[in-house]
């Protein structure tokens, strides 16, 4: 039987709204679609059967730390990414151009590319499109980010510059390098706020014909207003037929907002962090499960929500793990939050599917969720 074709089909729209499918080489990932972070080829606390359970597509790792650990050879010696962690489902790995950028003083930045020292053990490297576009083909991986300079807002108008410059040069090195047809390129749109440098480096990435475009530059120190306006903004400047990824928002209002927008793929650590740190999401708004009055609370978390830990166990007994210190607490937290953002995914999905996403979306964003900071969190 032969292997469906890789690409982005559409299936409904709903205002700007998107329900789509992103074919890719482990299968197909229904969009809009919310992919858990696996830095380290591994979502903490979590194992591969967790994500199965919730029907997860799609998980994202970095090339920046599995460069350093456990390095190219190790992987490519276990079987690719897929085997070494044990997921036969898709991988999109970010290309480490966030990470790289923000060591700041461990770091320099040339047309040819950016040499950096390791933070575990100040080792030196260097990173340039053709060997991170290699590295990640290397791995098998799905999807591969091409590597990109993203930039602290706010910046002036010639580090925005410079950034889109360089990103633009580095796309197209990274599609001449590509070798592997199973991997899939994906472009990042910089330019930080400044709408005329979004629709530089918008033009100069559509003009390589990447089989995806990501949204980048974004939540690392604007307000969620912005954040939300320059979102919007930039994806009516990307190919309608094309998947189009909005990099490190991961909250539901963000989510939702972002999904209006016109936008398909999300990723962000703020689920699984959240879930590390005692604080559950709910449909209803955010708990934080040291709160006293949850010692005694017999309800699950979400009542709606349905996945394991909340038709298992109550607030109570979750409160109890985290103020005795167990393990145990962070780990059901972290697959309640991703399982919550699965399940909004689907009914995101269906809402667009039968013409009822205003009416959707307005209602969620009613409901009390609590507004998180705006800290970058995953790029």
């Amino acid at each position: 039987m032969n292997a469906p074709p890789l690409g982005f089909v559409l299936h409904a729209r709903d205002g700007a709204a998107r329900r789509g499918s992103l074919m890719l080489a482990h299968g197909a990932v229904e969009t809009p679609a919310f992919m858990p972070v696996g830095t380290a080829a591994t979502v903490k606390a979590l194992t591969p059967d967790d994500l199965r359970a919730f029907d997860t597509r799609i998980v994202l790792a970095n090339v920046y730390h599995l460069w350093l650990r456990p390095g190219r050879e190790t992987i490519e010696a276990l079987g690719g990414l897929h085997a070494f962690m044990g997921w036969e489902r898709n991988v999109l790995t970010d290309s480490g151009g966030f990470q790289v950028f923000s060591l700041e003083s461990r770091r320099e930045v040339c047309d040819d590319g950016v040499r950096f020292r390791s933070h575990l053990d100040g080792s030196e490297h260097e990173f340039t499109p053709e060997n991170v576009m290699a590295f990640q083909e290397a791995l098998g991986v799905d999807v591969a980010m091409a590597l990109d300079v993203c930039v602290k807002l706010p910046a002036d108008r010639e580090a925005i510059a410079r950034s889109v410059r360089l990103t633009s040069a580095w796309a197209r090195r990274c599609a001449q390098a590509r070798e592997r047809a199973q991997t899939q390129l994906f472009g990042i749109v910089q330019g930080g706020l400044d709408e005329r440098a979004r629709e530089q480096s918008a033009h100069e990435l559509v003009a390589l014909a990447l089989p995806g475009y990501a949204i980048g530059g974004l939540s690392v120190g604007e307000g969620r207003e912005a954040l939300h306006r320059t979102a919007r903004f930039t994806a009516t400047l990307l190919p309608p037929d094309k998947p189009r990824y909005l990099m490190g928002v991961g909250t539901v209002p963000d989510l939702l907002r972002a999904v209006d927008a016109g936008i398909d793929l999300f990723d962000c650590v703020y689920p699984t962090r959240c879930g590390r740190n005692g604080r559950a999401l709910t449909f209803d708004g955010d708990l934080n499960i040291r709160n006293a009055i949850l010692a005694r609370d017999a309800r699950p978390l979400d009542a709606t929500c349905g996945c394991a830990v909340c038709a298992t166990y109550t607030r109570a007994y979750l409160s109890h793990l985290f103020r005795a210190e167990e393990m145990l607490g962070p780990r059901l937290l972290s697959y309640h939050n991703l399982a919550l953002f699965a399940k909004l995914m689907a009914h995101v999905r269906e809402a667009i599917e039968n013409r009822r996403w205003d009416a959707y979306r307005d209602t969620m964003l009613q409901r009390s969720f609590a507004p998180p900071s705006t800290e970058n969190s995953s790029r």
